[in-house]
């Protein structure tokens, strides 16, 4: 199988990949974010370079739907091609940091991709409001991050909910996650691992977490 974690900046989705990959032996994929060579550089000034952070991004992720492609076993993907194509490119596109010209290169690009692509078996939408969101990246303290605007995370929030909710083609599994600490409080783990298991097997889990 082919699961995926979606949400916000700060929504906690590497935080959960890594919890849903030791509970159900699952292999995890992270995104290049910690070693982007773009992404100090996109913060400062995000009209420069959103071009070249979205592409190496579409890079980087193309080359994890041809590798997980090839493998029988279940993977768990912290953030898929899907999300960055249609929530951050189109978020930094109607906010003018991306020309006309460099989206629809992107988006012609990824139209040949797009063949290649296997939708996930199952989209986990970690949900947060701005306020939620906004006290996590304060608090986890990526000096990058630091400079985001509230309109910037305010603009994925609207474009993420459209389009998951209106115009992506698989399964979505909502998780309303503003008043858990599921990565510390085992019972709000407990709550999100039935739910997926209710999506994926029809069951909920036995297993003592």
């Amino acid at each position: 199988m082919f699961i995926a974690v979606a949400g916000n900046i700060g929504a906690g989705k590497t935080t959960l990949t890594k919890m849903l990959a030791k509970y159900y032996g699952w292999e995890p994929r992270f995104e290049s974010v910690s070693f982007n060579p773009y992404l100090e550089d996109y913060y400062k000034d995000i009209r420069r370079w959103s071009f070249d952070l979205e592409t190496y991004f579409l890079k980087e992720r193309f080359r994890d739907v041809l590798d997980i492609a090839r493998i029988e076993h279940t993977i768990v993907q912290d953030r898929t091609i899907f999300e960055g194509v249609n929530v951050f490119v189109k978020n930094n596109y109607l906010r003018g940091d991306l020309s006309e010209r460099d989206y629809t290169t992107y988006m012609e690009l990824f139209a040949l991709m797009k063949p290649r692509i296997k939708v996930p078996d199952l989209m986990i939408y970690l949900r947060k409001s701005i306020p939620t969101l906004i006290a996590q990246i304060q608090k986890r303290g990526r000096e990058c991050e630091q400079t985001l605007q509230f309109d910037y995370i305010t603009g994925l929030n609207e474009i993420y909910e459209d389009y998951l909710y209106n115009h992506y083609e698989g399964r979505v599994l909502t998780i309303n996650s503003d008043n858990m600490d599921f990565e510390h409080n085992m019972e709000d783990f407990r709550a999100i691992v039935n739910k997926i298991d209710a999506e994926l097997f029809g069951m909920f889990s036995e297993q003592n977490l």
